[in-house]
């Protein structure tokens, strides 16, 4: 028995040829159907493999360019399908850019994994009654959400499983660096997709009990006893080449209220600390060295807010980074004490190492909104910059001990409890330049950095669910 069907995007006879040429090979391939690449991931598309499916399973193949299975490969998917029983399969692949093959592992979904770009390769299995089941669950019609809807409505009914083994190879036409690829979500020409995806996340949410009604706990803007309104953190290390612009722009600013610059380093080799000294004579600038154990970014952050002389409100700047102007700290505690919130996050825009505007240009995430942010916090993979934070909250939570993700990660768990307020005005140039942490990561370290992502977002969820159940009871 012929036990799949394979759904191609469709874009010419020319660009299937190939594809359908590989698939029609395959004993056990019983049809290959094209469909139109302009509506691949709709909902019309997902309701139309569902009626047109006769196997026990569906192969949908998310890509226009070609595809070539290797040697028994289908059959280990399917295998692999039976022995787990599986709702989707999909596995490691092998791309050819420009001729030359790498290795491509994909990571492990979990119930976190809420991302919409999470990288499932371009070869998905589906268990065809479990496809069904989940297409007969969509009431909403997406232009471009489709395929995601899928994917969310089919966990959580089944698993969704990953065969770490290399079993096809596919041609790969984005070849861009990845912190070329950081911004997309939040490019202003995707925002038709990403309204769609957040509607399809915020309904998945209500569907498992993670959604968060928009009720928040109120901060007291008063608590605690702080000489300081405000204070600056600079987390550094080894950042010769941009500290010195980091202090000049927030030793410059102009406020109606006392403040000072917390500068950490974490034990920088390559002349920092040399030229933190030399700013050392304003007394406004707070230096802490930090001892040799291990702090990442985020030791280096705690080591700052419970500094005796950290203010009420601690503002970010990273070491490369500049404020837009001398006003930024004066607006991000306006803004707190407007929005009685207990953190806020600002805008920023992108520049080279000169300050020169790049694209995507101004980043102001507008995607978050009052209403339904902390829910749409759990697809999307950052909540912004520059970000403000209420020290006698943040104290409580403390930063994870990390290099990545870390901002990340208290964002999320302030979300759960207290509204995060917005500055949608400039307040930060976010510099791109070649020693960016993120600038030009192997596959290796983007999935790691992707996967811890996807695990503060797991246990973000199940606290969420964990008191959603309790508020019930």
């Amino acid at each position: 028995m012929r036990r799949i069907d394979c759904f191609i995007p469709f874009v010419s006879e020319g660009q299937v040829a190939a594809t359908t040429s590989c698939l029609e090979a395959e004993s056990e391939v019983s049809r290959v159907i094209p469909v139109p690449a302009d509506s691949f991931k709709s909902t019309s598309t997902m309701r139309f493999i569902s009626s047109q499916a006769e196997a026990p399973f569906v192969m949908i193949y998310t890509k226009t360019t070609d595809l070539r299975m290797g040697r028994f490969s289908l059959e280990r998917f399917l295998s692999v399908a039976e022995d787990t029983s599986a709702a989707m399969v999909y596995s490691d692949n092998i791309k050819e850019i420009a001729g030359v093959r790498t290795f491509s592992p994909v990571i492990d979904c979990q119930a976190g994994a809420l991302r919409d770009d999470f990288d499932f390769g371009a070869v998905l299995i589906f268990r065809t009654e479990a496809l069904r089941e989940a297409v007969s669950r969509m009431d909403v019609e997406y232009e471009y959400a489709g395929l995601y809807d899928l994917r969310l409505k089919v966990s959580q009914k089944g698993r969704l499983v990953h065969v770490s083994e290399y079993l096809y190879y596919e041609v790969e036409t984005d070849t861009r660096k990845s912190g070329e690829k950081l911004f997309d979500y939040v490019d202003p020409k995707n925002r038709a997709v990403q309204i769609e995806m957040e509607k399809a996340c915020t309904r998945h949410l209500k569907d498992i009990g993670g959604y968060l009604e928009p009720v928040f706990a109120e901060v007291d803007l008063s608590e605690g006893n702080f000489e300081y309104e405000a204070s600056v953190v600079i987390p550094c290390k080894n950042r010769v080449r941009t500290i010195g612009d980091a202090l000049k722009s927030a030793l410059c600013q102009k406020t109606s209220f006392k403040y000072n610059v917390i500068v950490v380093d974490d034990n920088s080799t390559d002349g920092t600390v040399d030229v933190i000294k030399s700013f050392l004579g304003d007394d406004k600038l707070i230096y802490i060295a930090q001892d040799k154990t291990y702090h990442a970014i985020g030791g280096n952050w705690n080591a700052a807010i419970h500094h005796p002389q950290c203010g009420r409100f601690a503002i970010q700047l990273d070491s490369d980074d500049m404020y837009y102007d001398e006003n930024t700290v004066q607006a991000f505690v306006d803004a707190f004490n407007a929005q009685k919130c207990a953190m806020v996050v600002g805008t920023y825009r992108i520049t080279d190492f000169n300050l020169n505007t790049i694209p995507p240009g101004i980043i102001d995430h507008k995607e978050w909104t009052p209403e339904n942010g902390r829910n749409n916090a759990l697809r999307i993979n950052g909540l912004g910059a520059p970000r403000g934070f209420f020290v006698p909250v943040l104290r409580k939570i403390n930063f994870p001990v990390t290099k990545y993700g870390e901002d990340y990660a208290v964002g999320l768990r302030i979300s759960r409890e207290y509204q995060i307020g917005r500055i949608y005005d400039v307040l930060y140039n976010c510099r791109r330049w070649d020693d960016n942490s993120d600038a030009s990561l192997d596959i290796d370290k983007v999935n790691a950095n992707n996967l811890y992502k996807d695990k503060l977002r797991t246990v973000e969820l199940l606290a969420r669910i964990k008191m959603n159940q309790k508020n019930q009871k």
